[in-house]
């Protein structure tokens, strides 16, 4: 028999945190607005290999407590996290419509970290940006989504509804410790930038906060919910829109890629009609045409198939790369090895 959860409801834990990700959204702005004032920021090297991958919000002149009171508190933050999923996984507990006592401390926990990284970043500002390239960061949610479509392969399709072929074995260890590997790149990515207050950050903020929300919720049918986690993986549209402005990129690319996405693989899991599926495929087009017609001109929109076409490279690649590990391990680990 599994372990009894807790009597608060898991939907009011949601609405609770997605008030106090709203809230502590609207704290970096306040703070940032009338108090922070960083020291001078290390000029742009544009001799680098990659110069796009320079990240220009750290300090010219990081110190020890710069840097150590990033990677400490960020190394408390993760490790706390980590032996709250060890010990539900550990336990006998089921999914429910309740909180269990480990959803309740991991909802205290990214909650106290938030506000120690606030402070940090008023007092020391740096984050893990400092000692760690840019990209380190992007490619880590980046192979998270792609976790997501693995996981999510047999129950809604890759393409248009329609599975690939992936190894079943890769999608179960996948599946079975993904949580461990979501909260390292949702936390590492959250202490890799100090909490600046432009728009480009603020948004970043709340989607990591919303990240962290829905992992704080393991173990719940919320977590599991497919309009909640389907939306969770949507918001990334947003949120690359907004950085691609802020940063001078190419907008369109962002936009019709992770749109294409939602079009070709995520809306399939949401027990859609065929009609709502072609009227929002139609709506998918018109938006892309609209989009590089008042930009780069139509002849760009090939590149709405760049990131789908990466995404689903990507996801052979690593379900394959989790398959090799397992056997591997289970060769190291059987009787006979010995």
């Amino acid at each position: 028999m599994g372990v009894k959860a807790d009597n608060t409801s898991a939907s009011r834990g949601l609405w609770f945190g997605l008030a106090a990700s709203f809230g502590f959204t609207a704290l970096i702005w306040i703070t940032g607005s009338l108090w922070l004032n960083p020291p001078p920021f290390a000029e742009t090297q544009l001799g680098a290999i990659m110069p796009r991958m320079w990240y220009p919000w750290q300090l010219a002149e990081p110190t020890f407590w710069t840097r150590s009171s990033a990677w400490l508190l960020y190394g408390l933050h993760q490790l706390s996290i980590w032996y709250l999923i060890w010990r539900a996984q550990s336990g006998d507990y089921k999914y429910s419509a309740n909180l269990h006592w480990f959803n309740i401390a991991a909802l205290a926990v990214n909650g106290v970290f938030i506000l120690l990284h606030l402070v940090q970043t008023h007092i020391w500002y740096d984050g893990l940006a400092q000692d760690v390239p840019e990209f380190t960061s992007q490619a880590s949610v980046v192979l998270m989504l792609v976790a997501i479509l693995i996981m999510e392969n047999k129950r809604r399709g890759m393409i248009f509804g329609k599975s690939l072929p992936l190894s079943e074995r890769a999608t179960r260890s996948i599946r079975k410790y993904h949580g461990f590997y979501f909260s390292w790149a949702i936390l590492y990515t959250f202490w890799y930038h100090p909490m600046e207050f432009n728009p480009g950050h603020l948004l970043g903020f709340l989607y990591m906060f919303l990240l962290m929300l829905q992992g704080s919720l393991f173990f719940t049918r919320v977590h599991t919910n497919p309009r909640w986690t389907i939306f969770m993986e949507a918001a990334v549209v947003v949120h690359g829109v907004m950085i691609a402005i802020v940063v001078e990129h190419e907008w369109p690319r962002f936009f019709s890629g992770f749109l294409a996405l939602f079009v070709i693989t995520q809306m399939h899991g949401l027990g859609l009609s065929k009609t709502a599926r072609w009227v929002i495929g139609l709506g998918y087009i018109a938006a892309v045409a609209w989009a590089y017609e008042t930009t780069k001109g139509l002849s760009y929109a090939y590149e709405a198939a760049l990131i789908p076409l990466v995404e689903f490279v990507l996801v052979f690649i690593v379900s394959l790369l989790v398959l090799g590990f397992t056997k591997l391990l289970s060769l190291r680990t059987s009787p006979s090895s010995a």
